[in-house]
């Protein structure tokens, strides 16, 4: 019996809560990649709508389709490279999973890399030909025109849609470039681009973005805050972690709160010091706590009655550095070793570390 060949390209698509779309995607690339051995990895983070159902019913009758469903893991750039490492197609392409990008490129795309005219190819919006079409609101267009200007001056080589999430190369570039990218955020191109080491030769090829037909989009602050963060984290060489830098956002927003509240409430309210720098305490403790969950652990987001878990949680593990914080910020007070506003920031700064440590392996533990 002859050993079945893997398909020339795999087409990763990362998905949550797009089960309205699976169908029409596999109908979609069938009829794109026509005379194309192809695969479709559909890499689900666990939606609530079904998704990995409907892509698994399909699964049952095309061999071309296949599903993995993540329990506990979210976040479309590691969706992005389970999905690619789990093929052996010798050429792999990522594309939303909501019908905005134009699978009709597909082709081109892989014309361009088996010529080895370019090492990636990429559809693109920004190029003679390409149009974002009705696909963006003009608060997401802006977004996405300055990220690209931000994002192409740190890029080696100029790309005119680095924000794109519609890409292809080797299989075998991806696997080399896999172990140095970040795993984390919506930019996968860019985190390749950046960490491949050297500049790529890139080609891209005009399409027009269109219009979701179903589903909510995924674009919030959040993106933009992983964006900057991703950038960051490529000029800092990886030396710091991401997502300690965006746990030391959150927590500088959180001393801002914290010396807020304490300067209503003692600074020109009532209330004596101590009160006063366990209310501030309380609400910083709460904000902090809301901000990592949609910001630093969104990929290990906590929602419903976990949340409320969550939160109760933070505040116990937290409780013994927010005792260190009132202790120690009184004490310089009481000896009038700095000023109250001084003292609550010192207080505050002591259980930046703490409340990292414990946020990590109680509170938002990977499950």
């Amino acid at each position: 019996m002859p050993e079945p060949t893997p398909p020339r390209l795999a087409v990763v698509i990362p998905c949550y809560n797009e089960a309205a779309n699976v169908a029409p995607m596999v109908a979609r690339l069938d009829a794109a990649l026509a005379g194309i051995g192809w695969e479709a990895i559909f890499v689900d983070d666990d939606s609530p709508d079904g998704t990995a159902a409907r892509a698994r019913a399909i699964a049952a009758t095309d061999p071309r389709v296949r599903c993995i469903r993540r329990i506990g893991r979210r976040g479309l750039a590691s969706a992005c490279i389970e999905g690619i490492l789990s093929t052996s197609a010798r050429y792999v392409a990522v594309i939303d999973g909501d019908l905005q990008h134009d699978e009709t490129i597909l082709p081109a795309m892989l014309a361009a890399l088996e010529s080895n005219e370019a090492d990636v190819a990429i559809g693109s919006r920004n190029v003679d030909g390409g149009t974002k079409g009705e696909g963006l609101s003009p608060i997401r267009r802006l977004v996405s025109d300055g990220g690209a200007a931000l994002a192409n001056a740190a890029l080696p080589v100029r790309v005119g849609d680095p924000m794109s999430g519609f890409f292809a190369l080797p299989r075998a570039l991806f696997e080399e470039v896999a172990p140095r990218l970040t795993g984390t955020g919506f930019k996968i191109l860019l985190d390749v681009l950046l960490s491949a080491g050297r500049p790529l030769r890139v080609t891209e090829i005009p399409y027009t973005f269109r219009a979701r037909e179903a589903g909510e989009s995924k674009l919030d602050a959040g993106v933009l805050l992983e964006f900057g963060g991703l950038l960051a984290d490529k000029a800092l060489g990886g030396v710091v972690p991401l997502r300690f830098m965006a746990f030391a956002l959150v927590g500088g927003i959180g001393v801002l709160v914290h010396l807020t509240v304490l300067g209503l409430l003692h600074g020109i309210g009532p209330l004596g010091f101590g009160a006063a720098q366990w209310a501030a305490t309380f609400v910083a403790m709460t904000a902090n706590f809301l901000l990592n969950n949609r910001i630093t652990y969104r990929d290990r987001r906590l929602r419903g009655p976990v949340l409320l878990r969550g939160l109760v949680l933070f505040y116990l593990v937290c409780g013994i550095g927010a005792a260190a914080n009132v202790g120690i910020a009184g004490l310089l007070v009481r000896d009038d070793l700095l000023g109250w506003g001084l003292a609550g920031a010192a207080g505050a700064l002591l259980t930046v570390v703490w409340n990292y440590a414990v946020s990590s392996t109680l509170v938002w533990r990977a499950r």
